[in-house]
């Protein structure tokens, strides 16, 4: 039997957001559940504040399946302090101010987590911000950094300027000397993803993104594209790619779609779907390594920061998840257990 804290011992249980069936956001329920038992590699923390992702909306409504061993309750990030270190953890402490990239169960007032998927709080961040950081910034540096080789004076598109996720990838594309296209579904949101770093921002709903794509690269194409809107993108995408260019689907409506082989074929580009939460426990590590090492810098000088739009206590999950569903969010939503 594992030494785990004081209160876990005691009890055995701790408070949380669950679901019983999949369904919309009025399923969640904020009651007691069992903290899973952690291994000699983990860390148990005290959760004060959890980000929330497209994936957990999908989840929730049974549109996503969890991946094998991973938590059934919802939430890929989180923020806390350490209470708890398993034997084999090096270089983590109790009471450490840490974020963490979650394999699910950030929504509960404690997580267990791999030691190797936590980062330092980084200075000067309060744990909401810090909660808004992990899954973003790990799926952004997976993805245009390892998958699509952004370098220095390319271009890339970016997808949902205005998201979690593309407000990290705008920032570290612009940090990385590269130039930025971006979308985002409002004329209020224009503006603010400029002011990330944006050089190109367009409404998706009423102009055409593959045209402004193509006038700004006076019709080369880009070099990398990261896409949230899968299978109706994918034509449109392909078409905005310049020579070498790679496309990167990490989300959207996953249905069968056409692939014009020739188009692809005659670019030599590429096309690649990636989920980070379904990787295997040392590609996470190795991610969350090189982010803390090449992006947690930039984001300590506040080159780089968090965007967290609204922050509601974890019992009011449901009005959150109704409010990232709108689309009137501009960054993260997060949720605080205190």
């Amino acid at each position: 039997m594992l030494d785990l804290p004081v209160a876990v011992v005691d009890s055995g249980f701790m408070r949380g957001i669950d679901f019983d069936q999949p369904g919309p956001p009025g399923v969640l329920t904020w009651r007691e559940m069992t903290l899973a038992e952690p291994s000699p590699s983990d860390v148990v923390i005290d959760v004060h504040a959890a980000g929330i992702s497209n994936i957990d909306l999908l989840q929730r409504d049974g549109r996503y399946p969890v991946p094998t061993g991973a938590p059934h309750v919802l939430g890929l990030e989180c923020a806390g302090t350490i209470s708890w270190v398993g034997d084999r953890v090096i270089g983590w402490s109790k009471s450490d101010r840490v974020c963490a990239l979650l394999d699910g169960g950030g929504y509960a007032e404690q997580a267990v987590v791999p030691g190797r998927q936590l980062l330092p709080v980084p200075g000067g961040l309060d744990f909401p911000r810090a909660a808004a950081l992990p899954e973003a910034a790990c799926t952004v540096y997976a993805n245009l950094t390892l998958k699509a080789h952004l370098r220095a004076g390319q271009w890339v598109l970016v997808h949902g300027g205005g998201s979690g996720i593309g407000a990290m990838a705008i920032q570290w594309a612009k940090a990385s000397g590269a130039r930025v296209i971006t979308t985002v579904g409002s004329h209020t949101a224009l503006a603010r993803v400029i002011r990330l770093g944006a050089d190109v921002a367009l409404n998706f709903r009423t102009d055409d993104f593959v045209t402004r794509a193509l006038d700004a690269t006076d019709g080369r194409g880009v070099d990398a594209i990261l896409d949230t809107a899968g299978a109706p993108y994918l034509r449109a995408n392909v078409e905005c790619l310049g020579p070498d260019g790679h496309l990167v689907v990490i989300g959207g409506t996953l249905a069968p779609a056409e692939l014009d082989l020739g188009l692809l074929f005659g670019k030599r580009a590429s096309v690649a779907a990636t989920s980070l939460r379904s990787r295997p426990p040392d590609q996470k590590a190795a991610i969350v390594a090189r982010v803390r090492e090449y992006m947690w810098p930039l984001i300590e000088r506040g080159v780089i920061a968090p965007v967290v739009d609204t922050v509601l206590p974890m019992p009011l999950a449901a009005e959150a998840h109704e409010f990232l569903h709108s689309g009137r969010a501009f960054g993260k939503v997060v949720l605080v257990t205190r």
